[in-house]
C-alpha cells in the first residue's frame, strides 16, 4: 500500500505505550486514525494530538476481550471514518512471572487479549478487506517470541502465536490485494515493558525508541513486509543459533543479562 494518505487505520492500544507514536506516524503519512483502548480521557488525548495534524481522528474507549465490543467498534469506526484500510493490533498485556505461581485468570489474560482479541478483531475486518482488494493488518508482537525468556513463558508464548498466525495468514492472503506484517521489537526504551515495570533494560541488551518501532509498521504497511525485527544489534545470528541449538542460543541471552533482569522482576511480584 504505497500511498497511504486518506486511508483509515484502526490502531488498538492507542491510549499508551507504542500506540500513540504509531498512531502518530500513520497520521502524519495523512492517514486518518481510529484509537481504541479501556482508557477513554488518554484516548481523548492522544486524538486531539493527532488531530492537530490535519487528520480525522476517533476514540473508541473498548474492552477488546468483549466480543460484542469488538463488533460494535469495527461498525462504530466504518460508519464514522470510512473502511478500515489498517488495522494495527498493539494492544497487549505483559506480566514477568513464574509460571508455575502464575494464576490461571492472569494465563487466560494474556492469551485473550494478545491471541484471541486480534485474531477475531482481524476475522471482523478481512471480508471486507479482501472484497475491497485492498487493506494491512500490522500485529505487534516481540523478540520474545522468537527467543522467550523464562519468566515471560506466557508472553513469549502469544507472541510466538502472532508471528506465526501472520505467516500463515500471509500466504492465504496472496494475490487478495491485502497484506498482513509482524513487527517484533526487542526492548523498547521510555514506554516499553521494562518501564512500565519502572526498571531499565539490560545493559548489554540495549534498547530500541517507540519512534523506531512506529517507523518500522509504516515500512511495513508500505512494502508488505512479511516481518521486522526492531532491534539495537543484529538478531540473526542469535535466531541462527536458536534453530541449530537452542541451549546456547538460551544461554547467550542469559549472558546478555535478559534472564537476570526477569528474574528479579518476577520476584518483586509486581504488576506493570
Amino acid at each position: 500500500m504505497k500511498d497511504l494518505r486518506g486511508r483509515i487505520a484502526l490502531v488498538t492500544g492507542g491510549s499508551r505505550g507504542i500506540g500513540p507514536c504509531i498512531a502518530r506516524a500513520l497520521a502524519e503519512q495523512g492517514v486518518h486514525i481510529a484509537l481504541a483502548a479501556r482508557t477513554a480521557d488518554a484516548l481523548e488525548r492522544v486524538a486531539l494530538e493527532l488531530a492537530s495534524l490535519g487528520v480525522r481522528t476517533l476514540a473508541v474507549a473498548v474492552d477488546l476481550t468483549d466480543p460484542g465490543a469488538r463488533a460494535a467498534l469495527v461498525e462504530r469506526v466504518e460508519s464514522e471514518l470510512g473502511p478500515i484500510d489498517i488495522l494495527v493490533h498493539n494492544a497487549g498485556a505483559e506480566a514477568v512471572v513464574r509460571y508455575a505461581e502464575q494464576s490461571p485468570d492472569s494465563i487466560a489474560r494474556l492469551i485473550e487479549t494478545n491471541v484471541t482479541a486480534p485474531l477475531l478483531l482481524s476475522r471482523l475486518v478481512l471480508p471486507r478487506m479482501i472484497q475491497r482488494r485492498r487493506g494491512h493488518i500490522v500485529s505487534i508482537a516481540s523478540v520474545q517470541g522468537k527467543l522467550g525468556t523464562g519468566y515471560l513463558a506466557t508472553y513469549a508464548a502469544t507472541k510466538a502465536a502472532l508471528i506465526e498466525w501472520t505467516g500463515a495468514l500471509r500466504d492465504e492472503l496472496e494475490g487478495t490485494g491485502v497484506g498482513a506484517s509482524v513487527i517484533c521489537p526487542g526492548l523498547v526504551s521510555r514506554v516499553g515493558m521494562w518501564a512500565a515495570y519502572g526498571e531499565r533494560a539490560p545493559m548489554f541488551a540495549g534498547e530500541s525508541s517507540p519512534e523506531q518501532v512506529a517507523e518500522a509498521v509504516i515500512r511495513a504497511v508500505r512494502d508488505n513486509r512479511h516481518e521486522q525485527i526492531v532491534n539495537p544489534w543484529p538478531m540473526w545470528p542469535v535466531l541462527l543459533l536458536k534453530v541449530v541449538s537452542p541451549s546456547l542460543a538460551n544461554s547467550l541471552m542469559k549472558r546478555l543479562g535478559f534472564l537476570e533482569s526477569a528474574r528479579r522482576l518476577a520476584d518483586t511480584g509486581r504488576e506493570p
